[in-house]
């Protein structure tokens, strides 16, 4: 449904108005737009007694700007572009409308957003001068942004790599493009990647076109955290510490630094990747179809290459092991995961139950939920994950090892440990395992529960352990945002 709107009786709607269109000949009254989609009509020009369908306003989904459809049969100018009839042009606060195709003897309206309590939020979260937030090489806003160290400047994630490949060609060290300073460390900024998304979305003229994206992804290099060595006697101490402490004092170093594997050996100029379960160093492969990033966390891992080039542990440099990241069909499992059903003990013991009630195997409806979100049956909104539509029964994913899943397990109360992907993963397929079976197949004293209106995201079950053996918690919210 569309409302008619009139610029010179608009009736008021008792929804909130949320913006409005301002003529420049005050004979005239504003054009108050409460509804998401409006059709205005109007005077084509100010002599004119006839009314006209001019356009429809259909408010964007970052409540701050809005699409116009010229439904004229004339040619309309906004912001100096000319829309002919049925063409569609984003509009922001600001815009200028113009009813003709000049200027001479048409009325001239100006779009303006009344912010309400969602968009003062947003101007709370991009209030940046829109100066600092452009990369210094190709002088725009920042897409994927990236933060060197130690001198903490941000780039382009497509431009920084470009200027890292080149600079490793000719230099001996990698200078920051802004100031100069020898880089010592290179990461994705998340934090900065959300002001970038909320000024974009704020400003829609600021966006690069999609030729000009493709290409800088293109480029993009840096998946995680990069160590990058600088001259010939650069040594790095270990960057996170290993599971056990045995060797914690021994200098860190990749195998492939001044040895040859499969063809390739390290320069004085390779970038290196530390490995986020044993610490070790790996050389950054741009050049290798063998994944070091775990696409569910965009860690980097070490155990897929090393196994690929075919190195075995040695007592000089830590690596992995292939079990701790390969593709998601070649991981097995034999206990559900400790964060399984948001950690509720009582719910993993019903679906432990269910499992056997099926005669089969854990690893069994794993595999068999697997093939299901391999197919694409299965709702992926709420996974916990990162690139979640990309992933596959083939995707390359971190595991923990006994001694990581004991440190998980002894963290998890302090909240200062993250799973790795494969346990988020299976705690997710199992929630849709519990979801898709009939509540007559349930255990009989889990038949007899309520649903826990919050559902899931209750978080009285994680300290009330009567309220959680007596709800189902493994259901879909019915009220509240999370609390009981």
């Amino acid at each position: 449904m569309s409302e008619i709107g009139d610029c010179s009786s608009s009736s008021k709607s008792s929804q909130q108005i949320w913006a409005k269109l301002e003529p420049s000949d005050s004979r005239y009254s504003d054009v108050e737009i409460s509804s998401n989609e409006l059709v205005v009509c109007s005077e084509i020009t100010s002599s004119s007694s006839g009314k006209h369908e001019w356009c429809k306003i259909m408010r964007n989904s970052d409540l701050s700007s809005a699409t116009m459809q010229n439904k004229s049969s004339n040619a309309v100018l906004v912001d100096g572009i000319v829309l002919r009839n049925e063409d569609v042009v984003d509009i922001k606060s600001g815009t200028e409308i113009i009813l003709g195709p000049d200027r001479a003897g048409s009325l001239s309206y100006r779009f303006k957003v009344i912010p309400g309590q969602e968009s003062c939020k947003q101007q709370l979260k991009i209030s940046i001068d829109i100066e600092d937030a452009k990369c210094c090489i190709c002088l725009n806003i920042w897409h994927d942004v990236v933060t060197v160290a130690p001198c903490l400047h941000n780039f382009c994630n497509g431009c920084f790599s470009e200027w890292l490949r080149r600079s490793q060609d000719k230099h001996t060290n990698v200078l920051c493009p802004n100031c100069r300073a020898v880089i010592q460390f290179v990461g994705r900024n998340h934090y900065l990647h959300d002001i970038e998304q909320s000024i974009l979305q704020a400003d829609s003229s600021l966006r690069r076109s999609d030729e000009e994206v493709a290409l800088l992804d293109s480029y993009a290099s840096i998946k995680s955290n990069l160590v990058i060595r600088n001259g010939k006697k650069l040594h790095r101490k270990r960057a996170h510490p290993p599971l056990d402490n045995e060797n914690a004092n021994i200098e860190l170093s990749c195998p492939q630094c001044g040895t040859e594997f499969n063809g390739f050996h390290c320069n004085q100029n390779t970038v290196h990747l530390p490995c986020q379960a044993c610490g070790g160093m790996m050389p950054l492969r741009t050049d290798s179809s063998v994944p070091q990033h775990c696409l569910g966390c965009d860690r980097a891992f070490c155990g897929a290459y090393w196994h690929a080039q075919m190195v075995t542990r040695s007592d000089l440099h830590p690596m992995c092991g292939p079990e701790t990241f390969k593709p998601i069909s070649e991981h097995t499992i034999s206990r559900i995961p400790f964060l399984a059903h948001e950690t509720n003990r009582h719910e993993q013991d019903i679906t432990e139950r269910c499992i056997s009630q099926t005669g089969t195997t854990l690893q069994d409806v794993i595999r068999d939920w697997i093939g299901k979100l391999n197919n694409r049956e299965i709702d992926r909104s709420r996974m916990p994950l990162n690139h979640a539509e990309l992933i596959t029964a083939g995707t390359h994913f971190c595991k923990a090892t006994p001694k990581a899943l004991f440190l998980y397990i002894s963290n998890s109360a302090l909240g200062q440990s993250d799973s790795e992907c494969y346990d988020k993963l299976v705690s997710f397929l199992l929630y849709w395992f519990r979801i898709a079976m009939p509540k007559f197949l349930l255990p009989a004293d889990a038949r007899e529960r309520d649903d826990c209106w919050y559902g899931y995201a209750c978080r009285t079950q994680h300290h009330s352990e009567e309220h959680a053996r007596k709800r189902n918690h493994v259901c879909r919210p019915s009220r509240g945002g999370g609390s009981t």
